[in-house]
């Protein structure tokens, strides 16, 4: 695996050091609140993990599949519910935890579906930020971002590439010629 990549974008212990960061301040932010934190499976479950364990606070776990990307590396623009939520969110403050926010297709579609839901409010905490890849007319931004990154394949803690690399403790720069002739 370590082969395939091109370079490391975020080793482990930045990686470590900024989800703590943000697990303090999402915790501050919602004292006494008891948020819902929704983990986009499968990219973000290491993230999620670590982001929680790092929030003092009560809070409720729950999980979400979703896809916009099929067996590609684009988005096709269509998001496709693979795993729905098991508990409501009426009258909730939710946080979707994300791995990256790219085009934005995935990002917008959930914020409107759990608004419909009954949310009470509605954040996005993304560990990787990719604005220049966001397609046009999308706006989103992360509430709670971890690290911007350039327009390349990103992989590791949990992000993968035709499901391999997910275990990688780094956030690499997968080779393009991994991808592009598949």
């Amino acid at each position: 695996m370590e082969r395939d990549i091109e370079r490391v974008l975020y080793t482990e212990e930045q990686l470590c050091t900024r989800v703590e960061e943000l697990g303090r301040q999402i915790a501050w932010d919602y004292r006494g609140k008891n948020p819902a934190m929704v983990c986009i499976l499968k990219g973000a479950v290491m993230f999620y993990t670590d982001l929680l364990r790092a929030m003092p606070i009560h809070l409720s776990m729950d999980f979400m599949a979703v896809s916009s990307y099929g067996k590609g590396t684009k988005s096709s623009g269509e998001v496709e519910i693979r795993k729905d939520l098991s508990t409501s969110i009426e009258h909730r403050h939710v946080i979707i935890v994300e791995d990256i926010i790219d085009s934005g297709f995935t990002l917008t579609y959930l914020t409107r579906m759990l608004a419909a839901r009954g949310a009470e409010s509605i954040k996005i905490c993304a560990l990787l930020d990719k604005p220049s890849r966001r397609a046009p007319g999308i706006t989103l931004k992360a509430d709670y971002a971890g690290f911007e990154v350039p327009d390349a394949f990103v992989v590791g803690y949990g992000l993968d590439y035709a499901e391999a690399y997910r275990n990688l403790p780094y956030i690499g720069v997968l080779k393009p010629e991994i991808y592009e002739n598949n």
